[in-house]
C-alpha cells in the first residue's frame, strides 16, 4: 500500500508549525513555532519524536514510596483470621487502623502523582513522549479508585512512557504483566476453577481489536489462558497452579496457550492494527465519521488503512506511523485544523507551555483538571474519557475560563487561592511576536494563539478592545485573556 500523500515542503510554514506543535505537543511559543517552521517539515516532525533529547530526568523507581500499601505475610493473614474467627474485636481494630491509615497515606501520594505528571507535562523536552503517555493512560483506561495503589498507578505510568513510542507489541505484553492492571481487572480471580473473564474481555474488546473482531467463545479461551497471571507486592508473579494447562482454541488457532500466547495470537490479527491506528488517528487528527454516508466523503478510513498498513510494516512500532501521519498532506489539511476540542490536559499544559505563564499552584490546576473532566489516574471507566464534544458543558467551559484567568491574572475563587500571585508578564510575550507584529498587535496575537489562525469573527473582538484600550502591559493582558476566553481557543 502507497505512503499517505507528503506534505509539500515549500508549503511548511508557521500556521503548519503552530498545528505541528499543538498536536504533537501542547503547542509552542511564538519563538518556537518560528524556529520550527525555519526547520521545515522532515526536520521539524523528526524533533518532535527525538525522545533522546535531554533535558528531563527519567522517573526513577523510588520517586515515590513503595511500600505504603504493603501485603499482609502468611503469619498476619492466620492471625486476621483467627481474630474474625474469635470475634477478637481489639485485634481486628488494630488492623482496621492500620489499613485506614495506609489508605490515606496513599491518597496522599496519589495525590503528588497527579502533580508531578503535571509537571514532567509542563517542563518536559520531549512532550510528544508525554502525550504518547496520557494517550496510554486513556486506552488502557485504569483508575486508582479501583487499585488503590499509587505505586501500582507509578509503575504502570512508567509502562506506558517506557513505550510511549516504542512498539505496542511489547506494550501489549507488558500490560497482561502490570499489577495495576491486574488488580483494576480482577485477573488475581482467574484460576483454572473459575475462570475471570474481565481482563480477556477488555484486551480484545478496547484494548487491540474492537467489537467484531473476536467471538464469546474467544473470550472464554482467552480468559482461560490468563489464568494465573498475579502479582505480588510491587511485582507480576506467575501463579502455574492456578493456571490452566489445557487445549485452548482461539482466534482460530488451537494450542496450550498462556497469556503470552494470547497476546502473539492478538496481535496476528489484522484488525489489531487497524483498531490501533484508528485511535491513534482519531487522537492527532480527527474523530473518523460514524456514519455510513458521511463515511464515503471521508479521507479517515483509507487514512487509517494506510497508517495501520505501516503499523504492520513496522512490527507494531509506533514512531514511524506517526512520522508518516505528521509528514502527511492531510494532517496540515482544513478537515484538521482546529478541528479537536482541547483536553484539559492539553488546556492546562498548553496555557503555561505556550503562553509561559507562572505555574502558580500545581493543587488548583489539578483540581481544575478534575472539574473539567479529567482527572489524571482516574480515568471514569475501562473505556477511559470520551473525550471531545463530552469536554464542553457549560460547568466545564466556566472552570475552563477561570483556570485560564487564574494562570494569566492569580485571581481565583477564594482567598487562600489569591496569595498564589505571581506575575505573568504579557509585554514579553507580545515581544515574541516580533516588532512587525506591533503593527498590528491583536491580529498578532490571535493568529499565534487559535488554532484556526486569525479569522474575521475571532478577531473583530480583540480588535474593539484594542481600539478602547492604549498598548500598555495591562491592555496586552486583556486582550490575551479575551482571546483564552473565545470558543476557539477550545480548539487545537
Amino acid at each position: 500500500m502507497a505512503p499517505l500523500q507528503p506534505h509539500d515542503p515549500e508549503r511548511f510554514g508557521q500556521r503548519e508549525a503552530k498545528h505541528l506543535l499543538l498536536r504533537a505537543g501542547f503547542g509552542g511559543t511564538p519563538e518556537q513555532i518560528r524556529t520550527v517552521a525555519s526547520w521545515g517539515i522532515e526536520r521539524a516532525v523528526d524533533h518532535v519524536l527525538d525522545t533522546a533529547l535531554a533535558g528531563y530526568p527519567a522517573p526513577r523507581a523510588d520517586d515515590f514510596a513503595n511500600d505504603i500499601v504493603p501485603s499482609l505475610s502468611r503469619t498476619e493473614l492466620q492471625r486476621l483470621r483467627q481474630a474474625r474467627q474469635n470475634q477478637d474485636e481489639e485485634t481486628l481494630a488494630s488492623f482496621r487502623m492500620r489499613r485506614q491509615m495506609a489508605q490515606r497515606r496513599d491518597r496522599q501520594q496519589v495525590r503528588e502523582l497527579q502533580r508531578w505528571w503535571l509537571t514532567r507535562m509542563i517542563e518536559t523536552t520531549r512532550p510528544l513522549e508525554e502525550k504518547m503517555t496520557l494517550f496510554w493512560h486513556g486506552h488502557f483506561a485504569t483508575s486508582y479508585r479501583t487499585t488503590e495503589n499509587s505505586y501500582h498507578m507509578f509503575l504502570q505510568n512508567q509502562l506506558f512512557r517506557k513505550h510511549a513510542l516504542g512498539n505496542f507489541a511489547e506494550l501489549l505484553r507488558g500490560v497482561i504483566h502490570d499489577p495495576a492492571m491486574l488488580r483494576y481487572l480482577n485477573n488475581r480471580q482467574n484460576r483454572k476453577q473459575r475462570p475471570n473473564e474481565n481482563l480477556a474481555r477488555e484486551l480484545m474488546e478496547l484494548f487491540s481489536l474492537g467489537t467484531g473482531a473476536y467471538t464469546e467463545h474467544d473470550i472464554k479461551e482467552g480468559a482461560r489462558a490468563l489464568t494465573g497471571y498475579a502479582f505480588e507486592g510491587n511485582d507480576f508473579r506467575f501463579n502455574a497452579q492456578a493456571h490452566d494447562t489445557g487445549t485452548k482454541h482461539i482466534l482460530g488457532a488451537r494450542g496450550a496457550f498462556d497469556g503470552d500466547d494470547f497476546v502473539d495470537l492478538i496481535l496476528q490479527q489484522p484488525a489489531c492494527a487497524t483498531f490501533i491506528c484508528a485511535k491513534l488517528y482519531r487522537f492527532f487528527a480527527a474523530d473518523p465519521p460514524d456514519d455510513i454516508a458521511a463515511r464515503r466523503h471521508s479521507e479517515a478510513p483509507q487514512i487509517i488503512d494506510r497508517m495501520a498498513h505501516a503499523l504492520r510494516a513496522n512490527q507494531y512500532t509506533i514512531a514511524p506511523v506517526l512520522r508518516e501521519l505528521f509528514l502527511s498532506d492531510h494532517f496540515y489539511s482544513e478537515t484538521i485544523v482546529a478541528q479537536r476540542i482541547k483536553s484539559p490536559a492539553e488546556l492546562v499544559v498548553g496555557l503555561v507551555r505556550t503562553l509561559e505563564t507562572p505555574t502558580r499552584d500545581l493543587n488548583v490546576l489539578v483540581t481544575a483538571m478534575d472539574r473539567m473532566g479529567q482527572r489524571l489516574f482516574f480515568p471514569p471507566n475501562v473505556a477511559g474519557w470520551p473525550g471531545e464534544r463530552a469536554w464542553i458543558n457549560p460547568s466545564t467551559l466556566y472552570t475552563r475560563q477561570n483556570v485560564a484567568t487564574f494562570l494569566l491574572t492569580g485571581a481565583a475563587g477564594d482567598a487562600h487561592q489569591r496569595r498564589h500571585r505571581r506575575r505573568f508578564d504579557a509585554a514579553a510575550f507580545a515581544r515574541q511576536l516580533g516588532q512587525p507584529a506591533q503593527d498590528d498587535l491583536a491580529a498578532a496575537l490571535v493568529d499565534v494563539m487559535l488554532a484556526a489562525g486569525a479569522t474575521e469573527a475571532t478577531l473583530a473582538p480583540v480588535r474593539a478592545l484594542a481600539q478602547a484600550n492604549g498598548r500598555s502591559e495591562p491592555d496586552v493582558l486583556a486582550m490575551i485573556s479575551l482571546i483564552t476566553a473565545l470558543p476557539a481557543y477550545q480548539l487545537c
